[in-house]
């Protein structure tokens, strides 16, 4: 068994990888994780072309410091996450600010408020692709497809009071999107920018 703060075996694996330069590890590691750094990066900027660019930027910081993720700190899916907030974050910030200062109107609270419900949204996403399948598929069923949970349950195959206990976990988790995005906080890594 392992030790509850020790960090996955892939998780170590790839960093030691990486640190070698092995090209394939970053093309594994490209292909486990570009979806969600491109839709992260997308959620924040709700650009497809700027989101290509937060996607190599990320991948180009990891190639290049891989000793900068810290297993200690969590799985290194948050750590790329995180990164990727942080990018996008700044991308947006300085994009907003070029047109504030462009058009002359607005305000940098308009720019928090903006870069808050941006953080907001991406945190959602990424619990919700975090999720165990059981209570995102509940969840989808629900809300996307509309379904009470007396439909999600024969949709799913399960009793109602496990349809409910789905829907209240995926609901409690999507809680924290809200209650943890500070502005500025990143979606995962423990909480550190």
């Amino acid at each position: 068994m392992a030790k509850k703060d020790a960090p996955p075996r892939w998780d170590r694996k790839m960093q030691q990888r990486l640190a070698r330069g092995e090209a394939a590890a970053l093309g594994e590691l490209y292909d486990r994780f570009a979806s969600l750094v491109h839709g992260l990066a997308h959620r924040v900027l709700g650009d497809e072309r700027a989101a290509d660019g937060i996607t190599r930027e990320v991948f180009v910081h990891v190639w290049e410091h891989p000793d900068a993720y810290d297993p200690k700190q969590g799985p290194l899916r948050s750590w790329v996450a995180t990164l990727t907030h942080r990018l996008a974050v700044q991308r947006l910030r300085a994009t907003e600010t070029a047109a504030l200062a462009q058009e002359g109107h607005g305000s940098t609270e308009d720019l928090e408020l903006k870069v808050r419900h941006a953080s907001v949204a991406a945190r959602a996403d990424y619990i919700v692709q975090s999720m165990p399948v059981p209570l995102r598929a509940a969840l989808e069923l629900a809300y996307f497809q509309r379904r009470d949970y007396r439909q999600t349950a024969a949709d799913l195959g399960v009793t109602e009071d496990e349809a409910r206990r789905r829907l209240r976990l995926g609901l409690q988790l999507l809680a924290t999107a809200h209650d943890s995005a500070a502005p500025g906080a990143p979606p995962g890594y423990g909480g550190a920018a």
